[in-house]
Parts: C-alpha cells; structure tokens; sequence
C-alpha cells in the first residue's frame, strides 16, 4: 500500500511523528494509502518554508505570478479526467460532478492568473492642491488555508489560486477524508513552476494539526471552509488577525403557485441529493405553497423513487456514498428526531443495503420550521418540506434559520422574484434555479453563522488574502497638513 508523504521546503517528505493514518475509499472501504500525521515540528518547517518562498514569490511581479497560475490550469486541464476519478474514488461523488469539480479548479486558476495583469487598487482626488491619492494591493504573508472533502479539488483550488496571485505563500492543510486528492494536487503545483517554499502541504486530523495551525503565531491568515462548530472554534482560540470562514448552510428552495413545477422537481432533486446532499448549498429546505404543495409531492416523489444509488464511477449512478460511517449515524439521528416531532417521512429514511456508505435519498413533508430538521444543517441526501401560504410567509420561513449561503425561488411572478432577491438573508439568491454555488468570477459567500464577511472567488475573492495600502504622494514643495490647510478659491 502506497504511503503518502508531506511536501516542505518544495520536497516530499515524511512527518516527524512517524505516524500515518488510512484515506479508504467511501464506496468500498478499501483503503486507498497512507498519510501523514502531522504535528507541530512539521508545521514549524512548514512555516519557515513559507517565510522563505514569501520572500521570493512577493517579489516576482504578480503579471509573472499570473503566467505559472496559467500553467497550472492548463495542467489541471490535461489531468481533467484522471483527477476526476480520483475525487470520484475517495470522496464519492458520481463521476459527473467529479468532472465539475476539477472543471471548476482549472476555471478558478485561469480566472485569478487573470488578476495578475489586474490586482486593482484605487485612485481618488487629493482635497490638498499637488497632491496625489491612491491606493495598492500589498500580499499578507503565509496563508494557512484548512479545506472540507466534499469538493477535494475545487474548493482548495479557490483558495491557492486567489492566495498565490496575490503574492503570498501557502501551508494547506486538506481534509483528512480526502489527502490523496490534494497531494495529486501539490504535485501540479509544483509541476507548473511554483518556486520551493511557496507551497507546503501537511496532512493530518483536525483535532490535532488543526489545532496547532490556529495557535501558530507566524501565520498571516487563516482561511477555513468546514463547519459553523470548527469555525467558532478557529475564531475563539487563534491568535492570527486576518480569518476567513464559510461555515455551511440550510438553504431554502421556494416554489409559488405559479413556478413550473417540472423545472422546479428537478432543481429540489439536483439542489437536495446532488452530492449526495453534501455540499453546504445543499436545498434541504423546500417551501412549497399550499397550492401546489400535493401536485409538487406527487412529482418529486415519481423522479425520487426512479434515482439510481452507487458507486460514482459507474455511468448510471445518480447518488454516490455519504463519505463515512459517522454520516450515516448523523443522517439516522436526524430522520428519528423528524419523526419525533411529527413531520411525515415520505420515502428514505435508511441505510441503503449495499457495500459503503449509501444512504436512501430521504423527504420529509409536513416540517414546521422549528423543527430540529428545519433548523440544523444535515449534509446529507435529505429533504424537508415546509407549506407556505404566500411569498411573505416563504420569505419568514426562509429566513428563520442561522444560516445565510444560498436561497432560490421558482416563479414567473416579476415581483415574488424581486422580493425574494430584496429580502431572503443570504449571500446568493437564484431565479428559477437550484441553490449551487457561484461562477468563479463572482463572490461566493453567505451572511449570519454561514461566515465572516469574506467572499471567495472574483475580484471580491483577493480581499481575503491582500492587505490595502493608502499611498499619498504631496509634490507641493511645502508642508501640508489635510483638514487643517484650507485650499482657498482663486
């Protein structure tokens, strides 16, 4: 079996704790190899490493920074198909998103080696006469950049590319779930002509290097996309200034009296059970007005039942395997408490008897919103479905929980659209539409527990991970003093 190692200082190598942990395979349980379990000496060389490659890779202009994220596209666009099996094989996901997923790396690099020839900053008039006012982007330094499995190629993707155009140098820390992912990963990095000491990867679990990350006192920025738990955490215990967070969502999918309901199934089908419902887009919230709500149930139900269960790479897979047993107990947790509570299980509710870990893809109807389904962030192929009476009371429904990442509405009503565009909390809102993420030239993000402000992807997506200076530039040939010297109107 293949051992893994680290990479540091632009080399592989093994962790100082000489211990390794198993990446298996969700489908099957087979192993897939072993990683390293890292700990707080591979951090600190992983930290100096860093320092050393900011030195140099700050230097280079961020046009020639520009060109190697260039190659690492095209890189990742020759590796497509093998890279998309390998997230297909140790996360899960069917073979289609797999593609997606790697598509979306390969757009990200593409559009942030872009920003090269861009990093805008600003110019603005000076109150003071000879005088001359702007603004620059200056990079932050190390980037510790801790990433979720379910999007094992994309999501890290986003983060490196954006980190790197803006001159910093980068300690990733993947997913234990999913290491071999981005180890394939590094390599293209490295491939693509990155300098030594710019990119550092360490392996290892949350609890444990994670934890030494947040402590770290020589790292510039932290940027965590996991759980709304880990991320309170990150921000209670770390010491580093600059944090961004995406911490998960319980998105809403509104369907009027007047949607297309066939457009409408397929978005709750793809927006509930794409992913196997881990993504935090996830639609595990559908409200449906009472109008429509037995027409819609009837329908969802006829193209549920027809959803193929297994194994991502076979073709006709529509729903791959949660990605480990303790989802499975959490999925199973939460069915029990809807029936608890009185909502009404439609189909699903079980393990799927099969080798892995398959879960049946599961609707609940008759949800109240207070409830614990309705409420808490699930990740997994579940669907709650909530009546509403008209778009005010969607709109209230929809905006009753911690969470603010993505929203849709189905209608063809101009201005239940609009209100819902105006009023739903939350950092996305699709027309007609299911809630995916975003096109990686606009900001991903959400409001309320699903983060801290920040955005990830186009040009909002370098904020992150750049620092603005304020530069003025007083060619007057004398001292001037703003708010205090009046310029005088002659």
């Amino acid at each position: 079996m293949d051992v893994y190692q680290n990479f540091i200082d632009g080399k592989f190598i093994n962790s100082e704790s000489g211990k390794t942990f198993a990446s298996i395979n969700p489908s099957n349980g087979k192993i897939l190899g072993y990683f390293q379990e890292s700990n707080k000496k591979d951090l600190d060389n992983a930290v100096k490493s860093a320092w050393k490659g900011f030195k140099i890779w700050s230097n280079i202009p961020a046009p020639k920074r520009g060109e190697i994220l260039f190659n690492v596209s095209r890189l990742l666009k020759e590796n497509k198909e093998r890279l998309s099996k390998l997230v297909t094989t140790e996360m899960g996901k069917v073979i289609s998103e797999a593609q997606g997923d790697v598509q979306e790396a390969i757009d990200v690099f593409e559009y942030m080696a872009g920003e090269g020839r861009r990093l805008f900053g600003t110019t603005t008039p000076s109150e003071l006469r000879n005088k001359f006012c702007m603004t620059i982007r200056r990079p932050l330094g190390v980037t510790a950049l801790i990433t979720p499995w379910n999007f094992p190629i994309a999501i890290p993707a986003w983060k490196i590319s954006a980190s790197l155009i803006c001159g910093n140098s980068i300690i990733l820390k993947p997913s234990s779930d999913t290491p071999l992912c981005a180890v394939e990963l590094i390599k293209i990095l490295d491939e693509a002509g990155i300098p030594e000491g710019v990119v550092n990867l360490i392996t290892g679990k949350g609890e444990e290097i994670g934890n030494e990350i947040i402590k770290e006192k020589n790292i510039s920025c932290i940027s965590f996309t996991g759980s709304r738990e880990v991320g309170e955490h990150i921000l209670k215990n770390s010491s580093v200034y600059k944090i961004g967070l995406e911490m998960g969502g319980k998105n809403p999918i509104i369907i009027m009296d007047d949607a297309n309901l066939d457009l409408a199934v397929d978005g709750v089908i793809w927006g509930g059970f794409g992913t196997t419902g881990q993504r935090c887009t996830a639609a595990s919230r559908v409200i449906v007005h009472k109008d429509v709500k037995k027409e819609f149930e009837e329908m969802l139900l006829k193209k549920t039942k027809k959803l193929k269960i297994g194994d991502g790479l076979k073709e006709d897979s529509n729903i791959g395997p949660l990605i480990a047993e303790r989802s499975i107990h959490k999925i199973d947790f939460y069915v029990s408490s809807g029936k608890k509570e009185g909502a009404q299980l439609l189909c699903g509710g079980k393990r799927a008897k099969m080798d892995g870990f398959f879960y049946e893809p599961t609707i609940f109807t008759n949800v109240k919103k207070e409830m614990r389904i309705a409420k808490e962030e699930i990740f997994g192929p579940f669907i709650s479905i909530i009546t509403c009476k008209d778009i005010n009371e969607a709109i209230a429904i929809s905006n009753s929980v911690d969470y603010g990442l993505s929203s849709s509405i189905y209608t063809e009503n101009i201005r239940n659209s609009f209100l819902a565009i105006e009023k739903i909390e939350a950092g996305l809102t699709y027309i007609n539409s299911s809630t995916i993420g975003s096109e990686v030239h606009l900001p991903f993000g959400g409001v309320k527990s699903t983060g801290n402000g920040i955005r990830e992807g186009g040009q909002l997506g370098i904020d992150e991970f750049s620092e603005i200076k304020t530069v003025y530039i007083d060619y007057s040939n004398k001292l001037q003093r703003a708010q205090i010297d009046n310029v005088t109107i002659k």
